[in-house]
């Protein structure tokens, strides 16, 4: 249980929360200090590929863009592919798409269909959870690829913003990691 505690004390230290960005009444949870901490950054790193390895993943989705940051990684550690989840119009080649809705309008995301395979257990990796609409779309697209959800895992979780209980119908029993709920 110390290193729980050690590692928690430690990730938020290196998160800075910056007041009314990008609009106002909002408080942004900066993980830039956290990404410069070479420290923070590897211990967030290992505690991410321990839940791949939990999970029984075989590959990493990471949510643009800041999954990209901490996926990526996170696949070297753990000895597996990533594969990036992105805006649509950003991959070359045959895509699945997944349009969702936000609270000011709505987007679409993409993943190259033949990145992902019915052997595929996908650990699902992202910086924040908040709302879950990203993730939720995220693995519908998987699911439309034919791969399995082996969980999602992210930095941080904003428990007040009900992401989880938005995403545990579309997780299927399959867990949800938050390093830090804040």
């Amino acid at each position: 249980m110390t290193g729980l505690v050690d590692i928690t004390a430690l990730l938020l230290s290196r998160i800075r929360d910056v007041a009314d960005y990008p609009e106002p009444g909002v408080m942004f949870k900066d993980i830039t200090p956290l990404l410069a901490d070479p420290a923070a950054f590897t211990a967030l790193t290992d505690a991410l590929a321990a839940v791949a390895a939990n999970t029984g993943a075989t590959k990493i989705v990471g949510l643009e863009a800041r999954g990209f940051i901490l996926g990526a990684p996170v696949a070297v550690r753990a000895g597996l592919g990533f594969i990036p989840v992105r805006k649509a119009g950003k991959l070359p080649g045959a895509t699945l798409s997944q349009a969702y809705d936000l609270e000011y309008g709505s987007a679409e995301i993409e993943v190259h269909a033949e990145d992902l395979s019915a052997d595929d257990r996908i650990l699902i990796v992202d910086d924040v959870l908040a709302t879950g609409g990203t993730a939720e779309a995220s693995i519908e697209l998987i699911h439309r690829a034919g791969a399995e959800v082996a969980g999602l895992a992210v930095l941080m979780e904003l428990g007040f913003l009900g992401g989880r209980a938005r995403l545990e119908p579309a997780l299927s029993g399959a867990p949800l990691e938050a390093l830090l709920v804040v």
